[in-house]
């Protein structure tokens, strides 16, 4: 069933309650954690790049240059560029080889010591993405579609807590911004993975300002927006906002911004789906997600999309339906 959704200005008086990062205290921050300067590959001075985020209107940003000899294994230091109402996070873009299509592994880690060691003679991808886990970060699989990941690939890197399911460079300079198909075939394996949008950006091309993550927190100190990146306190966007979602057994509520498509996802074909102009929420019951031919079991978990007039899309991490009862 899809109902009209109440005002959003309702929602308060209601019984539904809103689930995780909505219901977490703090607000939301908005930040990219994948770009590069001159640095590494990308053609603008580190300075120069992360005052543009600055400027741009993000509260946060992550210089991801690439972990790799050829550059002298740079992570870039930004601390210097930290103020009260604008931070960075430290890390990298972590590379060895090799991905089953034969490609160096392209790992974005966030919140790396400066210290961090480079990647030893015959380290693989999965003790790379590994090391950075046990020395803080939070770990990406980054651009699915560009590297031509296969669900073996995603597979092993088993310490990763997030897949990068749009990259903006990606998707301008060659269509392969996608990841959003490994994410869900993870999922489905039962990985508890967040999803995250990125720029990706080297200021080459029109790579930059189209991906990014809203992560819930309640301050910008970097530490505490780490936290809530491993606990996939964030969604993604390319532009709509997800104001809030709420839940109450099967019935879920969803404000957004104005969008033209409110829809939610799941483990199979299902779903659930609101269309209009300018509509700024819609309320569905889960069930339709659990009926369908030859469908033996509902899937555990579904996530929400809103897309709007100009076909960019706010994606929300999954909700797993055992912990939310």
């Amino acid at each position: 069933m899809i109902r009209t959704p109440p005002a959003a200005s309702k929602l308060n008086t209601m019984t539904l309650k809103s689930i995780p990062p909505f219901s977490l205290p703090g607000r939301f921050w908005r930040g990219n954690l994948h770009t590069h300067s001159n640095l590494s590959d990308g053609a603008l001075a580190l300075d120069d790049v992360v005052i543009r985020y600055k400027n741009a209107g993000y509260d946060f940003v992550m210089m991801s240059e690439h972990f790799i000899d050829r550059f002298d294994w740079p992570i870039a230091d930004t601390r210097h560029l930290r103020g009260n109402n604008f931070t960075t996070i430290i890390g990298a873009e972590l590379h060895a080889p090799k991905t089953s299509a034969g490609e160096l592994w392209h790992i974005v880690a966030a919140g790396l010591p400066l210290d961090f060691k480079p990647a030893a003679k015959g380290e693989t991808g999965a003790a790379l993405a590994r090391r950075a886990v046990e020395a803080g970060a939070f770990v990406g699989i980054a651009h699915p579609a560009w590297s031509q990941l296969t669900i073996e690939d995603g597979r092993a890197l088993d310490c990763a807590h997030a897949v990068e399911i749009y990259n903006h460079g990606c998707a301008m300079e060659n269509d392969r911004g996608d990841g959003l198909y490994l994410w869900d075939q993870l999922l489905n394996e039962g990985r508890r993975l967040s999803g995250f949008a990125t720029d990706d950006a080297h200021f080459k091309t029109p790579d930059h300002f189209g991906g990014w993550v809203h992560v819930k927190a309640e301050s910008l100190d970097p530490d505490v927006l780490l936290d809530a990146l491993k606990r996939g306190a964030y969604y993604a966007s390319q532009g709509p906002l997800l104001h809030d979602i709420r839940l109450d057994g099967k019935e879920i509520v969803i404000v957004t911004s104005p969008v033209d498509t409110i829809t939610v996802v799941c483990g199979n074909s299902r779903s659930c789906v609101a269309t209009g102009r300018a509509i700024t929420g819609a309320a569905f019951d889960l069930a339709k997600l659990e009926k369908g031919w030859l469908l033996e079991k509902p899937s555990p978990w579904f996530r929400v999309v809103a897309i709007d007039n100009a076909g960019k899309r706010a994606w929300s991490n999954p909700v797993w339906r055992d912990e939310v009862g």
